[in-house]
């Protein structure tokens, strides 16, 4: 109860304050991260709930099911189109090369990992997190196509990444317990993958039908559209566990499915983030700070430097590799590969990665190096998100108005999955 009453106290007072913080450089992330870190000093903070791991990794897998679906839903596939293929390219040749160079810096920084293994932790870190840098996908001062990529990119890549993971997953399993590749990847391409992606059409192309069907005919009241919405998430995570697939892939193919039927659903998703969505992910933080403050001493300078190398060139490099031939400048490619943070996904995605009990040699190394990278990702990324705007603004406004980064996306076209 100690654990419940601490944040239910910071959530008021956060509230109370809420509008004042938006102007400074202290973000939620960072405020819940330290409230939950002080909680670990007050007596009987860590409580039965934490201690009960299987409720703990409920709420986990509920909430990436919900963000999953939710961020698939009001990021349309023609948002992709609308934006100069930015998108496209940060999601393919930026993911991609993300992963690989996370899991070759792992193997040699580390040095304790498998190359499995390093995939592993690379898959979870490649996500990045648009909460964490909540003021650059809104500002106005960066131009419009680069806040929607990078909009776009954080809405889309925790999805892809969840196929990455469960594959390395599957692989060190192979490798560390001798077991047949052939059954296991024909389990994770059947099963996980397959499954889940017929679950996702299913539910969202009837779901969105049915829904698109209801606001046409009238028989649908307006604040129950939400309702209706929410329940096709929560219908996937039923069918998946039933046929024993993967509800994170059940839930993010149905939130692009879903508008195919129901072109609303992007805005009740919104409506449902912006409000008891928001409240997870402060729980979520608010959780993590305990948990770091706890692993804090076990932090070696190889596990800080592997931190700091995921949110430098593990990240900025495939960005600018992904960027070539775009015409943006270097100010605009060094800005859009250093606000890759690292937050909500990662941490869930390591939580999905421990209630997997692959029981691998290198799983504490794993742990360590998420909370150690996400960790600085909290801090650094929050606190450089006013400063690097102000002076990446002024870099744009010295540009020549032909510019690539003044290119005017077209909102009809960009915002048909957001409607």
């Amino acid at each position: 109860m100690v654990f419940i009453a601490a944040f239910v106290a910071v959530v008021f007072l956060y509230s109370l304050v809420s509008r004042r913080l938006e102007k400074t450089i202290l973000t939620a992330p960072i405020l819940f991260t330290v409230a939950g870190a002080l909680t670990n000093f007050l007596p009987g903070a860590m409580g039965d709930f934490l201690r009960d791991k299987p409720r703990l990794l409920l709420i986990a897998e509920l909430g990436l099911v919900m963000t999953l679906f939710t961020d698939a839903s009001r990021i349309g596939l023609q948002m992709l189109k609308g934006n100069a293929n930015l998108p496209v390219r940060l999601l393919s040749t930026g993911m991609l090369l993300t992963i690989a160079l996370g899991a070759l810096c792992g193997v040699v920084v580390l040095g304790q990992l498998s190359w499995w293994e390093a995939c592993i932790l690379a898959a979870i870190l490649a996500p990045t997190d648009a909460g964490l840098g909540e003021v650059i996908v809104t500002s106005p001062r960066v131009p419009q196509r680069i806040r929607e990529a990078l909009n776009v990119e954080a809405g889309l890549n925790d999805g892809l990444a969840v196929p990455f993971l469960m594959f390395f997953i599957a692989l060190a399993a192979v490798q560390e317990e001798g077991m047949g590749i052939e059954g296991v990847l024909m389990q994770f391409l059947v099963e996980q993958l397959g499954y889940g992606t017929l679950i996702g059409l299913a539910v969202g192309l009837a779901g969105g039908w049915l829904l698109g069907l209801a606001r046409r005919r009238q028989w649908m009241d307006g604040p129950m559209a939400q309702l209706g919405v929410l329940a096709l998430p929560l219908a996937c995570v039923l069918a998946s566990e039933t046929a024993h697939a993967s509800m994170f892939i059940a839930a993010f193919v149905a939130g692009l499915a879903v508008q195919a039927g129901f072109r609303e659903v992007g805005r009740h998703s919104v409506e449902f983030a912006e409000d008891w969505g928001r409240l997870f992910d402060f729980f979520i933080f608010f959780v993590f700070g305990l948990l770091a403050a706890r692993t804090l001493a076990d932090f070696t300078v190889a596990i800080v430097l592997y931190g700091a190398l995921s949110l430098t060139l593990i990240r900025m490099l495939p960005v600018a590799i992904a960027l070539r031939g775009t015409g943006l400048s270097r100010q605009t490619v060094l800005f859009v590969g250093w606000f890759g943070p690292r937050g909500l996904a990662s941490i869930v995605l390591g939580l999905v990665y421990l209630e997997a009990e692959s029981k691998l040699a290198g799983e504490p190394t794993i742990r360590l190096a998420v909370i150690a990278t996400v960790l600085l990702s909290i801090f650094v990324h929050g606190l450089s998100a006013v400063p690097g705007i102000n002076r990446y603004a002024s870099a744009v406004a010295a540009m020549d108005k032909d510019a690539p980064e003044h290119l005017v996306i077209d909102d009809d076209k960009a915002g048909a999955g957001s409607t």
